[in-house]
């Protein structure tokens, strides 16, 4: 069985936002992988120590990404390949049409990735993946059982569960609840920096025509601070009759 796990690298979460330029400054920051993409990475990697699967995991982003690449070959994946786009201009678009580019042509059974990345939570990549390569997918699951050329997998639906049965290959994106990641151990770290990593550029996708953005960033800016609360005194109908003033004069919502 053949395993592609779709990874990105984001913000450590403990890190703190800084708009400079009108652009969110990578200066000083700590990188990791996804953490809804750790799931898929140990889902994986479970699969591999069960069937012995062959685990590949994928990344689109500048040349840094290749870390989050070499943290996922140190918890268990066999290989990986990085698309590089420096300087491009991306979105969920783009970036499904390449991995799907890059893949298209090598076989796989099935296909994983994050329910959504913390930095954008679109949650559309992955989706968009499974489209353009005409297979099954489903979202936000947690719990898998291969069983042949078919799986039984469980997705959260408003607080119920739902059960879904689907052939290979498929897509499906991790859900917090389906594993808990590993950390690398010392013997993972040291055997990633011999693994095979795959560099390719937009160029070497072989696409007929330019893949360019479908969305652009217009602004980004960090929320207001919040205000102080306000204890309302005095008698019930007195404070109603004061909240009321209040959010009609100075909140402005009714």
């Amino acid at each position: 069985m053949n395993i592609l796990v779709c990874i990105k690298q984001t913000f450590d979460t403990e890190e703190k936002i800084v708009i400079k330029d009108d652009r969110i400054s990578e200066d000083g920051v700590e990188f990791i992988i996804n953490p809804y993409d750790e799931y898929a990475v140990e889902e994986a990697v479970k699969i591999k120590e069960e069937t012995g699967a062959e685990v590949t995991v994928l990344t689109v982003g500048p040349a840094r990404a290749e870390n989050a690449l070499r943290t996922a070959l140190a918890m268990g994946a066999d290989k990986g390949i990085i698309i590089e786009v420096d300087g491009t201009e991306v979105d969920e678009y783009t970036t499904a049409k390449w991995i799907a580019a890059a893949i298209k042509d090598r076989r796989f059974d099935l296909i994983l990735g994050g329910n959504m990345a913390v930095d954008s939570g679109a949650g559309q990549v992955a989706i968009r993946v499974a489209e353009e390569l005409d297979i099954p997918h489903v979202s936000s699951i947690t719990k898998l059982t291969l069983d042949g050329i078919k799986a039984t997998v469980e997705r959260d639906v408003d607080g119920d569960t739902e059960v879904i049965e689907v052939g290979l290959p498929f897509l499906a994106t991790a859900q917090q609840g389906l594993n808990e990641p590993r950390y690398p151990s010392l013997p993972g770290i040291m055997k990633a920096k011999k693994k095979s990593l795959e560099r390719l550029s937009v160029e070497d996708l072989g696409l007929s025509q330019k893949v360019t953005a479908c969305t652009a960033v217009i602004d980004q800016y960090l929320p207001s601070k919040k205000q102080a609360g306000r204890i309302l005194q005095g008698e019930i109908p007195q404070q109603v009759n004061e909240l009321a003033q209040l959010l009609r004069n100075e909140a402005k919502v009714i």
